[in-house]
This record gives C-alpha cells, structure tokens and sequence, in this order.
C-alpha cells in the first residue's frame, strides 16, 4: 500500500461547468483513507466553496494545473478531458503517463472519440462515471441517475427561458393565452424529472417512451402518453432500462414521433441506451416543420444526441425552431450537482481502492463496466463499437 498516493482534484474547464468533483467534506474522507489530496485554486468556486476549507479539510491547494495534472497518480473530474486555452495543452497531455482518471467521459460519443484514443496511447487508466451499471451494490455511485435528477429540471427551466411565449394557460380582461404544448420524449429518470417540472409550471404535457413500465410511471404524474407499442422484448434490457431498437424498428419510432415533435412548442429528448450511442429520433426535416418559436433541449446529447439537427455544446436555429445541445446541463446548478456528484465519486473511489491506497481493484464487476481505456488499449465495449477499427 502506498502511503504518498496522490488525488488531484482540477478546476473544470469547460465551459459553463461549474461543478466540482469533490467538496472538502469528501477531501477529508479521502485524507483519511491516506491519501493525499491536491486541488486546484477556486476548483470549488462554483460550488461556492473556498480554498480556505479545502485547506483546512487536508488539502493542498495549487495554483498551476499542469503542476496538479503532473503530480496526481489519480485525477477526478466531472467532465471528460478537453483544451485548457489558457495553457494551450490538451488536459490528456498534462496528465502523466499511467495515471487513473476518473469523470464523464461519455466515450461512445462521437465529438469524445479523439479524447479517447489520447487516453489509450497515454496509457491512462480511464474510468468513466456513466459506465456505472444500475445494480443495487453500485446504487450509491450511480452518478448518471444523480445528474439526470437535475438534468431534467433543468432542461425544463432552460425550454422555458428560450420559449418566447408564456407555459402556463393565462386568462386576462381581454382574452385568454394557452398553455404551452411540451413533450417529453423518454420516461426515464430524466424524463420524469422534466415531466413533473413541466406540469409545474402550467405546460400541456404528453410523454413518449417504448417500455411499457416507464409509460405507466409518466401516466401516474398525469399527463397524456403519446406513441407507440414496441415488442417488449425490443424495448426493454437488463434491469428494465432501454434497449437500442433494430434499424427497421427505429425508422417507425422516427416516424411516429414526427407529427408528435412538429406540434409541440417544448420538446425535452431524453431517450438514452445505458452505455451506448443515443438513437436518433428526430429528423433534421422535422424540426423544419416545426412552430415558429419551438424549442428543442437535446439532453441525450452527452451519447450523441436524439436529434440530427443538434450541434454538441451549442444553441442553434434551425427552420423556425432553437435547439440546445449543452452538455452539461446539470453544470448550471452546481451547488447541490457537485454534492450529488462528489458522493457517487466518494463510493466509486471506496470500492475501487478497497484493496488499499494505491491498488486499484480493476477484476470488480462495478469498475469492469466502466473502465475505458487500460495499458494502451479501448478495453470498453461499447466504445470500441463505436470508434470502430482504428
């Protein structure tokens, strides 16, 4: 066991992410595992945390990120790695050859593969947070769960701030606004966050998802379901999450969802394969035959994207409709995200190391499924598939 086992604890950098990845309740849990702690100055600002409590956690606070990078045996983040402009170095280049880390990656999607393939010939070992499988032992570091809870929140919040109209039904001396018209596509957690938050706030709520389950739990928040039936051995995986549809099967989900997407004024995507790409849902046609003024919030865009039309970590118009491809939505609320997050990590670390400081337990079923990049090579299924031969 190592007794000088270094976390370094970054400030993120991209950009309008403001989460932490871990608070200096987590620093002091981490010190007395015996480890040793560096975090980069005002990594916790967002948060609204000091540098003054990370100190008196047991931190190191450090000024210089190349310095962090280069003396952290495991670096925990809460996005994937990207361009530091300020010191013109790729956060991959800082890190140093054989290191651990440990964020959202979201390896499967496509603007993430080059990310990857500079983790591979680094040799990091590289663990992404939203490879968690959802069983009961890994319950407590689901962080994809913790993130689509504020996720759909917020999505909802972001749809409404862009929507150039009231949500709620309005009745005046003079005559009366309607409601806005919002779907929701995909009952999952996010989506039921979204639909919940939609009714909220007075919107005209229909939801769409394949499972049967997750229809019934959108039907007991209220609203109208919308679509169609798919053979439940088609819809439903393991542990009742969704499965990606065949290709004839997907082009019917496209086509019912069309008039469903064209006459709503707040479309919420959340339809997400649990370590896959996301499947593409809507057409670039469709969101061009949509209402002037209509919003579409891309959640799923962290794996791709539901939408053809959406551009990754950008807000663009297309026809007469605005789409929003942030990819990190839950980075806008990122006091309580960074204390979801900081706590699934806080668990990941626990079972990862359980060995000892400095012996990372990469045989657990919970680390297997989510381990990235090892010895040089993509090792994650998923990825791999998606990359495709390199």
């Amino acid at each position: 066991m190592r007794s000088d086992y270094s976390i370094g604890v970054p400030r993120e950098t991209l950009e309008g992410e403001y989460r932490v990845s871990a608070l200096p309740e987590m620093v002091e849990k981490y010190v007395e595992m015996g480890f040793t702690v560096l975090v980069e100055q005002s990594a916790g600002g967002g948060a609204l945390r000091s540098d003054a409590e990370y100190e008196s956690a047991g931190a190191e606070i450090v000024d210089d990120p190349a310095e962090l990078f280069r003396r952290s045996d495991l670096v925990l983040k809460v996005k994937q790695p990207c361009f530091n402009a300020d010191l013109d170095r790729h956060e991959v280049e800082m890190l140093r050859e054989g290191a651990v880390l440990i964020a959202f990656l979201h390896p499967v999607a496509p603007y993430n593969h080059d990310t990857v393939r500079l983790l591979r010939d680094r040799q990091i070992t590289a663990l992404t947070m939203d490879g968690v499988p959802r069983t009961s032992r890994a319950q407590a570091m689901d962080a994809l769960t913790s993130m689509s809870t504020i996720a759909g929140y917020k999505a909802v919040l972001i749809g409404a701030n862009l929507f150039p109209k009231p949500i709620p039904m309005t009745t005046t001396a003079i005559g009366m606004v309607p409601p806005a018209q919002v779907l929701v596509v995909g009952a999952g957690v996010v989506g039921l966050q979204a639909i919940a938050t939609a009714k909220r706030l007075g919107g005209s709520v229909k939801a769409v998802d394949i499972r049967e389950d997750a229809r019934e739990a959108a039907a007991s928040l209220g609203v109208k379901v919308a679509g169609y039936e798919v053979p439940p051995e088609l819809a439903t995986g393991e542990g009742g999450y969704a499965r990606a549809l065949p290709a004839d099967w997907l082009e019917k989900e496209r086509a019912a969802l069309a008039p469903l997407v064209e006459d709503a004024d707040i479309v919420i995507l959340s339809a997400l394969v649990p370590g896959e790409a996301a499947p593409k849902l809507v057409a670039r046609e469709t969101v061009e035959r949509m209402r002037p003024g209509a919003v579409i919030i891309d959640v799923a865009i962290d794996q791709g994207g539901n939408c053809e039309a959406t551009e990754p970590g950008k807000e663009t118009r297309v026809g007469r409709a605005t789409i929003c491809g942030s990819y990190n939505i839950p980075g806008a609320m990122p006091v309580h995200a960074s204390w979801l997050y900081a706590n699934n990590l806080l668990e990941y670390v626990r079972n990862l190391f359980k060995n000892g400081v400095g012996e990372p337990d990469l045989d657990d079923d919970i680390v297997r499924h989510s381990l990235v990049t090892h010895e040089g090579r993509i090792v994650h299924r998923p990825t791999l598939q998606a990359i495709g031969p390199d």
